[in-house]
């Protein structure tokens, strides 16, 4: 078989089907989402604006969540928080995701005992409960958005290993790469032009939803004061400040858990539109 025909059956994988339902009503949902996270917050007071004559408001006109306990707008900041929980996800995911996905494209194509080392390690940090190993890290790593994305990184790179390794062991069967071998291309790049492309596409799926729980661990983390520090508005300590005020304004709370709930929403749906576009494909 000659190179250009090892090309062309390769890339059969990478043709783009047509989205089905559930996809397609999951990306809408997931844009009306961000457009209401980035264009909200251009119609709002600044976030971090302190009215000290304006504290504790109801719900008004001028202010649709009323304020908290320093005058600051309730929905301005729920937006705020929104969209930097939503950034911090995506951006913490970037490193697990391509470390663990070259660690099991080469513990699957090399075996021996490059497998057994990276299994190993895989074993030990899953030893631990997850929550837990990002508490610990993110104690002793102290408060900041640098600790978070250290702390999931350190555990995240194993879903992305491990699905890599079992999709590199699957597509080392099928023809295209026996073609390829066989054609005298070198391994690395069997691996990285025929195999990588068409395996990625599984990760990346389980990366939307796996941001969920990057989402909710950086509220967690926040609330229990490790997270992101103020006065930078951000879910978790949004829930953790309005506790306090929980029977006198209780959206205080309320409205940041509820964004919470509605990104991971818009996520979750958005994962599983994809998953089933995979199944169909």
């Amino acid at each position: 078989m000659s190179a250009a025909a090892v090309m062309q059956q390769a890339s059969r994988g990478r043709s783009v089907p047509r989205l089905n339902g559930s996809l397609l009503g999951a990306l809408g949902f997931f844009l009306l989402v961000m457009v209401v996270i980035l264009v909200g917050p251009l119609l709002l007071p600044s976030p971090t604006h302190q009215d000290l004559g304006n504290i504790l408001a109801p719900p008004s006109s001028s202010a649709w969540l009323g304020t908290d306990q320093l005058g600051r707008d309730v929905l301005a900041r729920t937006l705020a928080g929104m969209r930097l929980d939503l950034l911090v996800g995506v951006a913490a995911l970037v490193v697990p995701v391509l470390v663990g996905s070259l660690l099991g494209a080469l513990a699957a194509w090399r075996g021996g005992w490059v497998d057994e080392v990276v299994g190993i390690a895989a074993d030990v940090v899953q030893a631990f409960p997850y929550y837990l190993f990002i508490l610990v890290l993110a104690f002793f790593l102290g408060a900041g958005v640098a600790s978070i994305f250290v702390a999931v990184a350190a555990v995240a790179w194993v879903s992305y290993m491990r699905i890599v390794r079992a999709e590199v062991h699957s597509a080392m069967h099928q023809d295209y790469v026996q073609a390829a071998v066989g054609a005298g291309f070198s391994g690395g790049r069997v691996l990285l032009r025929h195999i990588l492309p068409n395996v990625f596409k599984q990760p990346l799926a389980y990366a939307v939803t796996d941001v969920v729980v990057v989402i909710v661990s950086t509220a967690t983390l926040s609330y229990l004061g490790v997270g992101v520090t103020p006065p930078t508005p951000e879910l978790g300590s949004m829930v953790a400040d309005g506790q306090q005020f929980v029977t006198l304004r209780p959206l205080l709370t309320i409205a940041p858990g509820l964004a919470v709930v509605l990104i991971g929403a818009a996520l979750a749906l958005l994962g599983n539109g994809l998953s089933r576009q995979l199944d169909e494909s």
